[in-house]
């Protein structure tokens, strides 16, 4: 465990889990959290082998979102402290969701504006079904920004999503999950299982595939079909290349021998857990 001032980091092989730890705060995102964050993102990169990052929090919150005294009212009189205190806040975001590991929010009790948006810039997420989302930028006279207005709108249907921006209401777990912000909703006593199930999933696979699944996905939907394949024919070629074609020399070889069945699980890898 690596302890921050208010992140707590977790490296186990190949799963990394970061703790928001403002529990006191509900977990709001104050400029040292930001700090931490980068911090902790720079730790997984520099561990090497991780395959999947969970994201949740400390208590009985995700996240209440960005702190409003500490990164708007104490440094708004001095711009370039403004600037900077929320530049890095918008760097580690746009870090989280350019990340070669699979990132998973794990979203516990309260995710408002900041914590919303790291929910939906996340590549999966699981909540409880009582959680309580928010977009409450509209109740303090601004919109939704720094990213979070994408992530909504990424996220949401265009109806909900402007809904949700526009009147601050909130929405569940169960909600978010018929949305499509969060892939399941669970009872609360079952975060941490589907959690894991989630992990467990991904961390037998290869690590180059996932990354490039990724990439290929992110760049396809601004692609019409020939780009697209044009595309994925490259990302096959480099991931065939990195992985020394384990698709074909490992995964395929495995199949012939009908030891799976690719509809139903994976190839066995020699470093699958690790």
């Amino acid at each position: 465990m690596i302890t921050l001032d208010t992140v707590n980091l977790e490296i186990d092989g190949p799963t990394a889990t970061i703790y928001f730890n403002r529990p006191d705060k509900k977990n709001a995102m104050n400029p040292q959290m930001h700090r931490d964050m980068n911090e902790a993102l720079d730790a997984i990169e520099e561990a090497g082998g991780v395959k999947a990052v969970v994201i949740t929090g400390n208590g009985d919150s995700f996240s209440s979102g960005m702190d409003l005294e500490e990164c708007f009212l104490e440094p708004f009189e001095d711009p370039q402290r403004f600037y900077r205190t929320n530049l890095v806040a918008l760097k580690w975001f746009q870090r989280l969701k350019a990340f070669p590991a699979v990132t998973i929010a794990k979203v516990n009790g309260f995710a408002f504006g900041g914590g919303f948006e790291v929910t939906g810039l996340c590549d999966l997420a699981v909540s409880s079904e009582t959680v309580l989302f928010g977009l409450s930028e509209i109740n303090f006279g601004i919109f939704p920004a720094g990213g979070a207005t994408w992530a909504v709108t990424h996220n949401l249907p265009r109806k909900q999503a402007l809904y949700y921006i526009l009147t601050g209401d909130t929405l569940t777990g169960k909600q978010a999950e018929e949305y499509g912000l969060v892939n399941k909703a669970v009872p609360p006593d079952q975060l941490d299982a589907e959690t894991e199930r989630i992990v467990g999933k991904i961390v037998n696979k290869n690590p180059v595939t996932l990354e490039l699944a990724k990439q290929v996905y992110e760049r396809t939907t601004t692609l019409d079909l020939p780009a697209a394949i044009d595309y994925d024919q490259a990302k096959l070629w480099e991931l065939s290349r990195l992985s020394n074609n384990e698709w074909i020399n490992v995964a395929l070889n495995q199949f012939k021998k009908r030891a799976y069945q690719p509809g139903l699980k994976s190839y066995e890898r020699a470093d699958a857990k690790s």
